[in-house]
C-alpha cells in the first residue's frame, strides 16, 4: 500500500432539491392575487413561482397541491423553508388542510479532496466510470453504495449528485477518498504547477 494521506476534504452542500406534497389542490390564481412576491404566468410556465429571501429558496407551486423547493443547503432549512411557504399561504387566506410531505429528490455538494488526482490511472483501476478528457475534464465515477454520481477532477475537486440525505454526500466523499488512496491515484499536492506521477 501507498501513502497515507490526511483524511482532509471540504465539503459544501450547495442545493438540495425536494418536493412537497400538500395532499389537496390549489388555485394558483388566488394565490397569486393574495401572496406578495410570486410569480405565476400560466401561459409561460403551468406552476407558480414563490422566492423566499430567507433561507433562500426558489418553490414551484403546481395546482395540483405539489412543490418543488430548491436552494436550501441543508436539510435543516429545507423543511424550514418549505414550514415558512405552508404559513405564508395560511396567511394570505389560502386554506391548507392537509399534512405536507416532504421528500428530498437530490442533493448537489461539491468537495475538495486537497489532493491531486490522476485521473489516467483512476479510470484504469475504478469500476463503473467513464473518463473522456476531450469531451469533459473530469471522470464521471457512478458508486452503488450510496447511490449517487460523483465528477472526479485532477485538482481533487469533486462534484457529488444524486444523493437522498446529507451522510450520503459524506459517506460518498470518504468513500471515493479511500479508494483512491488505496489504488495510489493521488498524489499531495506541493506547489502551483504540474505533479508527475
Amino acid at each position: 500500500m501507498g501513502k497515507i494521506y490526511p483524511y482532509k476534504p471540504m465539503i459544501n452542500i450547495e442545493n438540495i432539491v425536494a418536493t412537497v406534497t400538500l395532499e389537496q389542490g390549489l388555485d394558483l390564481y388566488a394565490m397569486e392575487r393574495s401572496v406578495p412576491n410570486v410569480e405565476y404566468d400560466p401561459d409561460q410556465f403551468p406552476g407558480l413561482i414563490y422566492r423566499l429571501e430567507s433561507p433562500k429558496v426558489t418553490s414551484l407551486i403546481f395546482k395540483s397541491g405539489k412543490m418543488v423547493v430548491t436552494g436550501a443547503k441543508s436539510t435543516d432549512e429545507l423543511i424550514k423553508a418549505a414550514k415558512k411557504i405552508i404559513r405564508s399561504l395560511k396567511r394570505a387566506g389560502i386554506s391548507i388542510t392537509g399534512k405536507s410531505k416532504i421528500q428530498i429528490q437530490n442533493i448537489v455538494a461539491s468537495a475538495n479532496l486537497h489532493l491531486h488526482v490522476n485521473l489516467d490511472k483512476a479510470a484504469f483501476l475504478l469500476e463503473n466510470n467513464m473518463y473522456e478528457p476531450e469531451q469533459f475534464p473530469g471522470l464521471i465515477y457512478r458508486m452503488d453504495d450510496p447511490r449517487v454520481v460523483v465528477l472526479i477532477f485532477s485538482s481533487g475537486k469533486m462534484v457529488i449528485t444524486g444523493a437522498k440525505r446529507e451522510e450520503e454526500v459524506y459517506r460518498a466523499v470518504k468513500r471515493i477518498y479511500d479508494k483512491l488512496v488505496e489504488l495510489e491515484c493521488v498524489k499531495q499536492v506541493e506547489e502551483e504547477g504540474e505533479l508527475e506521477f
